[in-house]
């Protein structure tokens, strides 16, 4: 059964410091910049009046401009530990959509980088044979996000959100859903939790995950609704939120990137039972490479995977 969602979306506002002028008087204030004024023309005017140097001409060419910040630095801006106790891995299952990818990284810095969220964005990439397997991808997701993350939002790199007010801040309470039906431009039955999904890495652990059984689009997070009935979670959703269908921006182009929807021999069957055993515990895959990279000043961290198919369980991993 859904739960409706009392969470109150949190806003971070940075704090406006004002600096009190106590008893001085508008004559004090205004004869104040007028000795500063004073004091800067004068020594602009001594600087400008000094001689060049008749030492020979400098031969060292033109200044060169300041060497990029390295990427650490700029990864520090995603982890300022005043934001709060807790950290956040964005882990976004990938396969050859860098358009949407040069978009989504940056859009999403700067969201969370507003809310004050300390984050890294994790894109699990995979270059395996088989079909897309967006679960499985999730479950790699949440084993190589690191000891410092204590929660991950299952995130597709084709949904944006636009408003503000959607809280991406820690769901101790149970799993949070951003994406909800009421606000998804796509997507509106009572049972979706597909999109967006904010949960704690220990309540995702009492899920054991997402099944791995799902290759080909869709069905998985259909699956993983029963998982947190099962688990007893309560599900929250976004409250007070009045963009409806506006919400999120969806950058996929279905007429130029189809997506795998075949449904091929016991495929059609299994696609509506429940894995009661498949998940993190028989996940099966091997880490290629990872690079660390930063996609317009937001840094995140890609990881090439390669998934394992048993055929004798699911042949529908090949077409």
């Amino acid at each position: 059964m859904m739960h409706s969602s009392r969470r109150k979306p949190v806003l971070y506002f940075r704090e406006d410091r004002r600096v009190p002028c106590g008893r001085c008087s508008v004559y004090r204030l205004f004869g104040l910049c007028l000795v500063l004024l004073l004091v800067s023309l004068l020594w602009l005017q001594l600087n400008c009046s000094e001689d060049p140097p008749s030492s020979p001409r400098d031969d060292r060419g033109p200044v060169q401009p300041a060497p990029p910040c390295p990427p650490a630095a700029r990864a520090s801006a995603a982890d300022d530990p005043s934001w709060g106790p807790h950290k956040l891995a964005l882990i976004v299952p990938f396969r050859e959509r860098f358009e949407e990818l040069l978009v989504f990284v940056p859009f999403m810095h700067a969201f969370l980088t507003r809310q004050r969220v300390r984050h890294r964005i994790l894109i699990v990439n995979q270059v395996d044979r088989y079909r897309f397997n967006r679960a499985s991808l999730i479950n790699v997701g949440h084993l190589e996000s690191g000891n410092d993350t204590d929660y991950l939002a299952m995130h597709d790199v084709d949904l944006l959100p636009l408003n503000d007010r959607l809280d991406y801040g820690f769901p101790g309470a149970g799993p949070f859903h951003v994406a909800s039906p009421e606000l998804h431009p796509l997507y509106h039955y009572k049972t979706y939790v597909g999109g967006i999904l904010l949960l704690t890495k220990q309540h995702y652990s009492m899920c054991n995950g997402m099944s791995n059984r799902f290759w080909g689009w869709g069905r998985e997070d259909d699956e993983f609704y029963r998982r947190l009935h099962k688990a007893q979670l309560k599900l929250y959703r976004p409250s007070g939120i009045t963009t409806g269908y506006e919400t999120f921006r969806h950058i996929h182009d279905p007429t130029y990137r189809k997506r795998d929807q075949k449904r091929v021999a016991a495929q059609k069957q299994e696609q509506f039972k429940v894995d009661p055993e498949g998940g993190l515990t028989n996940l099966a895959y091997q880490v290629e490479s990872r690079q660390e990279v930063v996609i317009g000043d937001a840094p995140c961290t890609i990881i090439n995977i390669k998934l394992e198919c048993d055929q004798s369980q699911t042949p529908w991993c090949l077409l």
